[in-house]
């Protein structure tokens, strides 16, 4: 496999389908629906694959999406910039310029509220 963690031929889209696929568990469901809420989210939104995980961007990276045992992460690249009226951010809260939102088995975010966030996301990669 080529260090971008891509097969030949293989799109970025592809690969989050097989890594959802892999994880076979609420982790996998947990990213499926994170995924279909960023793709849904309104700005026109391109999946990558960097760092051994899917990347969403719109005029820069919005987020990064990562599993772990205990939870689905998703890091905001400039998120210490980003209104948070209800509170999603619950991780990485002390750094200067990420932000990341843990989810763990059996918890779900206000669907409204996070699509808000990865439309100020993309807002704020775009200047605005």
């Amino acid at each position: 496999m080529p260090m971008s963690g891509l097969r030949e031929g293989e799109t970025p889209s592809q690969r989050i389908d097989e890594k959802i696929q892999e994880l076979g568990d609420w982790r996998g469901e947990t990213l499926r629906r994170l995924r279909d809420l960023i793709r849904a989210a309104g700005p026109p939104i391109v999946e990558e694959w960097k760092w051994g995980g899917p990347v969403w961007a719109c005029e820069g990276i919005i987020c990064t999406g990562e599993t772990y045992k205990a939870a689905v992460k998703l890091t905001f690249a400039k998120g210490a910039a980003l209104p948070d009226p209800t509170g999603l951010f619950n991780a990485s809260l002390q750094g200067n310029t990420r932000r990341a939102i843990d989810v763990r088995e059996g918890e779900t975010l206000d669907a409204a509220a996070f699509q808000a966030l990865i439309r100020a996301a993309a807002a704020h990669n775009a200047g605005g």
